[in-house]
């Protein structure tokens, strides 16, 4: 069995001319999602999660908030495809748990992807969790959807 959670970073600043998009730092209402959200998956996460994240800034503010190690991933940065998500994660082929880190579109295509079998463009709000399970039921592979939570849900 396989847990992919898919975490979307918190709310960022806007870019501005000469800033590149890898760069943008939590707002402070960002930061107040990162922490909330963190609270949360603290309590929820299994042991030994490999925590990955994308290179931006941002999403690195909001996975420091769960004061746990992580690695960078290159493979999910902003402008992945589904396909480099699938690869980093190596779904469903990889056991335990893994919390990925990243970014809009490609966090709402896999869920897509995951849930209906085809990508389409699905929002995951920003500093959201979805919860994705791999499993095995009666010899058949599923994937099921274990939770979606929103820092909004948790105040």
């Amino acid at each position: 069995m396989m847990d992919l959670i898919l975490w979307r970073h918190a709310e960022a600043e806007e870019g501005g001319a000469g800033m590149p998009d890898s760069k943008r730092r939590l707002t402070a209402r960002g930061e107040k999602q990162a922490h909330d959200m963190a609270k949360w998956l603290r309590s929820q996460l299994p042991k030994r999660t490999k925590i990955l994240v994308s290179p931006a800034v941002r999403t690195q503010q909001t996975a420091h908030t769960l004061a746990l190690p992580f690695e960078v991933e290159p493979k999910i940065a902003v402008g992945a495809d589904v396909a480099d998500l699938i690869s980093a994660v190596d779904w469903p082929a990889q056991s335990g748990a893994i919390l990925l880190v990243g970014h809009q579109p490609s966090l709402g295509r896999l869920a897509a992807l995951l849930l209906s079998g085809a990508e389409a463009d699905w929002s995951v709000k920003k500093g959201g969790v979805w919860w994705f399970a791999r499993r095995n039921r009666e010899g058949q592979d599923q994937t099921v959807l274990r939770a979606v939570m929103n820092p909004e849900m948790l105040r």
